[in-house]
């Protein structure tokens, strides 16, 4: 089988709903893609595909509270940004360790992804990361009219649903899928203060491996997305003060595409995209 749904436990006993993807030919080394704030696990699938053929053990999933690892009603979820950091993402690379033992271990981040991969005790048995459209997300950085859409999005969209529904419906607004109150809450403040989770730093975080992370990490962002720009991207790669960076920004024109903004390098019609990864991969391994 190209995948296989399987069900991975966090330290804290939570469940998660995650994907294997077994690879063609030799194993060159596993991935973990960790996804951006509120996207399914399905919405990598193609890409995991991908790297699966091309010889790369996989594994995708759904952070707690979205997707299939939601359970009961999103206004029950305590699921948030910190936690997604300090047990999902580091009981995901224990599982691909015990998936593909004795190989070299990266993870593609998308967004949050690469974000809150401080957060993880285990992530210096990472051997690269490999980002895409990680950044602060900081608001000042923004440009308008886009400034002022996401200014509103955070600071009245996101309490206002909070307070009236117990969570944020930020699917009604074509930001992934509806998002539990925690995670919603540290969005809007996190993407208010400068480094985003760096805001959060001797506060609700007293632990964190930010400062410590010191491995090969290439941060690629497009020049038409309105988040990552390049001034956040910065910002954000500059709270990891050990971190190997390099830093790629790619204009749209230049592979044959009319967009590619904060989403779109995932998806299945931008595959010429891939091989930016896939070469990246195969360096490291």
């Amino acid at each position: 089988m190209p995948s296989e749904n399987i069900t991975i436990t966090c330290s804290d006993s939570t469940e998660l709903a995650a994907s294997l993807f077994q690879p063609t030919g030799d194993l060159k080394g596993a991935v973990m893609i960790a996804p951006a704030t509120g996207i399914k696990r399905r919405f990598y699938a193609p890409f995991a595909k991908h790297l699966s053929q091309n010889g790369f053990g996989v594994l995708t999933f759904d952070n707690r509270g979205i997707g299939d690892s939601l359970k009961g009603k999103i206004r029950g979820s305590n699921a948030s940004l910190q936690q997604w950091g300090e047990q999902d993402m580091p009981a995901i690379l224990e599982s691909l360790k015990d998936h593909f033992p004795a190989t070299k271990y990266h993870l593609v981040g998308h967004s949050a992804g690469g974000q809150l991969v401080g957060l993880m005790p285990n992530c210096e048995e990472l051997t690269s990361m490999f980002n895409f459209a990680c950044s602060s997300g900081q608001l000042k950085n923004m440009k308008m009219p886009f400034q002022f859409s996401a200014f509103f999005f955070m600071n009245v969209y996101i309490p206002l649903n909070n307070i009236l529904f117990g969570h944020s419906k930020t699917n009604l607004v074509g930001m992934g899928e509806a998002l539990p109150k925690k995670v919603a809450a540290e969005w809007s403040e996190w993407c208010n203060g400068q480094g985003y989770v760096k805001t959060a730093f001797d506060k609700s975080i007293t632990r964190h491996w930010y400062n410590e992370l010191d491995i090969p990490s290439l941060w690629v962002n497009a020049i038409d997305d309105d988040i990552a720009n390049n001034e956040n991207v910065d910002d954000m790669a500059s709270v990891f003060t050990k971190l190997q960076v390099e830093k790629m920004s790619l204009v749209p024109s230049d592979h044959g595409l009319k967009e590619i903004g904060h989403m779109k390098f995932f998806s299945k019609g931008n595959q010429q995209l891939w091989s930016i990864a896939i070469d990246w991969l195969n360096k490291q391994s």
